[in-house]
């Protein structure tokens, strides 16, 4: 009778033994899951805070500003927020698209500035810093605060009455359209246009974009790899 019961508590020790060895597994198993997670997490937050402050590589989407960038090829942008600069004409950006519509900061001097959809609390957050629902162009700096632009009939450009050399540009001259085409402009706001004109829509349409809305300075091309270089 002694044998007997010593056999069953011997199988009930073995149960339990096999039972915190699954449970052992299990709490393992969930503990490497649980690492993860955090290691995931930890990483997203420092590509969140290295996208936001201090650049990041991107992918040229549309054809506005062919033949400097093509679709398709990768630019390294320099972020504004930690390395803020004086804009010059010539330069390369990206900004946030502004709304389709026309606005005028003042209406009396008929300035044109581009308007922006007004985002507050957490959706500002998300839109601001994790670039939810937020699309971005990139153009060139024609105009810097305070030039006066007017775009001729015959395509020319001129800067402060002077006409400038655009050798950059895809046509042989830019195309008139648009409202925008002879103003002042005006203080912290650029007027941009992308190199294709005859495919971009810019600051013809859409007037000066705001500097505070523009999100990176292009600084060069990285893929593909046999266009590696600066862009001019």
């Amino acid at each position: 009778m002694e044998e007997e019961n010593k056999y069953y508590d011997d199988l009930d020790y073995q149960k339990v033994e096999d039972s915190n060895e699954k449970k052992r597994k299990i709490r393992g198993v969930l503990k490497e899951v649980f690492e993860w997670v955090i290691c995931i997490i930890i990483a997203y937050v420092l590509y969140l805070n290295i996208n936001y402050f201090i650049g990041a590589v991107s992918r040229v989407k549309l054809t506005s500003m062919y033949p400097t960038a093509a679709e398709g090829e990768m630019v390294v942008l320099q972020r504004p927020t930690i390395f803020n600069h004086t804009l010059e004409r010539g330069e390369i950006v990206t900004f946030e698209s502004p709304m389709d519509v026309k606005f005028y900061v003042d209406q009396q001097d008929n300035y044109p500035v581009a308007q922006y959809e007004v985002y507050t609390g957490i959706t500002k957050f998300l839109h601001d810093f994790i670039g939810v629902g937020k699309v971005s162009y990139i153009k060139r700096v024609i105009a810097i605060p305070g030039d006066h632009i007017f775009i001729s009939e015959d395509g020319s450009v001129y800067i402060n009455d002077e006409k400038i050399e655009e050798d950059y540009i895809r046509e042989p001259f830019t195309a008139r359209e648009g409202e925008y085409y002879d103003l002042i402009v005006p203080e912290g706001t650029v007027f941009v246009m992308g190199d294709n004109r005859a495919d971009s829509r810019d600051s013809r349409y859409f007037g000066c974009v705001p500097i505070s809305k523009i999100n990176g300075y292009v600084k060069c091309r990285i893929w593909p790899l046999n266009k590696i270089g600066g862009l001019d």
